[in-house]
């Protein structure tokens, strides 16, 4: 069990000599992963999202709020402890292009942490090898094919899949799955997704799924969560399905128009809508919804108070008025 509880990341940015800016990146974030769990985070570049992963895994420090990981708290541990933790989350890059050392073939890249890992288990050559051929099976890989070659001869999906095995080498209980299919072709996206679901379900392998893409969320399998960020804060969250049905927030309902329609298989939903206006970051904090200004629907009472997070049923909302608006794609 891993739980994110008040998680805050502010950045500071010196904009001159003499000025600093800073830019609030995440804003009271929390949430749960159970073992063998999945959720998902989605919004637009910018929210927050990445962000979120990278303090999971210990790329990044957050500002205040706690990472409990199997009960403890990595802010109250020794680097060693702390480490050891961390070495059960392992992130899953989004470019599959620069994320592996092009000097180094396959082999020697499993090989490093496998090496390493049979020395904590006392176990000698024969079962690096035999774990490496495991683990490039159970990605969808031929190791005869793919142990000797160096990354520039692979497909971008290989690659991807090279990634996660070599994610898998430490055994981890969390994958962090940042924008994974984002930079390979479309083609070989849904296989990519069928193995995270495969992994979750057959390996009992809780994942983070951080995407743009709400229709790639759906593929991570039954009972997934769906929180939506904008600028660094959860606005919607509930179970992926309802809230691709039945949106609340109106940001919700944006990112769900915003999805292509497949012309004759599918229609858009009647109550679509399109922002006119762009995502913007900025470092003053505005006083009353952080939406308001995009909203199509806002209010003059929305840009004095900032709506908290509420139960609406089974999901949770963040907006003074919410309505359910029929934004999905239909079939025909």
């Amino acid at each position: 069990m891993i739980e994110i509880k008040n998680l805050e990341k502010t950045f500071y940015i010196k904009a001159s000599f003499s000025n600093r800016k800073t830019v609030q990146a995440v804003r009271h974030v929390s949430f749960s992963i159970p073992s063998g769990g999945a959720i998902s985070l989605i919004g637009e570049s910018g929210c927050g999202k990445t962000t979120i992963g990278r303090m999971l895994c210990g790329m990044e420090t957050p500002t205040s709020g706690s990472i409990i990981i199997d009960g403890q708290d990595l802010s109250t541990l020794k680097r060693k402890e702390r480490n050891r933790l961390l070495q059960k989350i392992q992130l899953i890059h989004q470019d599959p292009y620069q994320a592996l050392n092009p000097t180094h073939t396959i082999q020697q890249m499993l090989a490093a942490t496998l090496k390493k890992m049979a020395r904590q288990k006392k176990k000698g050559p024969e079962w690096v090898r035999q774990r490496m051929d495991e683990l490039l099976r159970l990605v969808g890989l031929d190791p005869e094919t793919i142990l000797f070659k160096y990354p520039h001869m692979l497909s971008g999906g290989q690659r991807q899949r090279v990634i996660i095995a070599r994610a898998l080498t430490v055994e981890p209980d969390l994958l962090i799955a940042d924008e994974v299919v984002s930079m390979i072709d479309v083609s070989l996206r849904l296989g990519i997704l069928k193995l995270l679901r495969d992994l979750r379900e057959n390996y009992n392998i809780s994942i983070l799924f951080i995407t743009h893409d709400i229709a790639s969320a759906r593929y991570l399998g039954s009972n997934t969560e769906l929180y939506v960020l904008y600028k660094g804060m959860i606005v919607e969250k509930g179970y992926t399905e309802q809230i691709i049905r039945q949106p609340h927030h109106p940001y919700t309902q944006a990112l769900l128009s915003a999805m292509p329609i497949l012309n004759g298989i599918e229609k858009p939903g009647k109550d679509r809508f399109v922002l006119t206006s762009q995502f913007k970051q900025s470092d003053t904090d505005p006083s009353g919804c952080l939406f308001a200004d995009r909203c199509p629907f806002s209010q003059p009472s929305c840009s004095e108070k900032r709506p908290e997070l509420v139960q609406d049923g089974d999901s949770y909302h963040a907006c003074f008025f919410p309505e359910v608006r029929n934004v999905a794609a239909e079939s025909v």
